[in-house]
């Protein structure tokens, strides 16, 4: 039966311990490549739709504000370039959409956890 070769490291070899310089703590590497596992997004689902919805605004807003070919281009078309659409409603809804998006980034997880004494314990 033929088996798969094995590649060795490239990398030095290095100690199995790391000691942060701020924090003065030592930490196994072994355990810290194992707890990396655990690692959460910073945003939850509702905040990406939050986000999708804000950039679709935006997005809309400046579709609205596109456009304005005129059939003759020596003529200027003073109503179709300074139309409420391109002038009011493009850039509100561009406004809305950012606003949106704040509200995407700022709003809180649910699942969270919160800061108790639990959680402040030392590992």
């Amino acid at each position: 039966m033929a088996t798969t070769p094995q590649i060795k490291s490239t990398k030095p070899a290095t100690s199995s311990t790391y000691t942060s310089p701020i924090t003065k703590k030592s930490v196994n590497r072994a355990d810290a490549a194992l707890n990396r596992g655990n690692q959460t997004f910073l945003f939850d689902k509702r905040n990406y739709m939050w986000m999708g919805i804000g950039l679709l605004l935006i997005l809309i807003g400046f579709a609205l504000m596109s456009g304005g070919k005129s059939p003759d281009p020596h003529q200027f078309n003073y109503a179709e370039i300074y139309s409420f659409r391109r002038i009011t409603l493009a850039p509100i809804v561009i406004l809305i959409g950012f606003a949106v998006e704040a509200y995407a980034i700022m709003m809180k997880r649910t699942d969270y956890p919160s800061a108790t004494a639990d959680s402040t314990e030392k590992v």
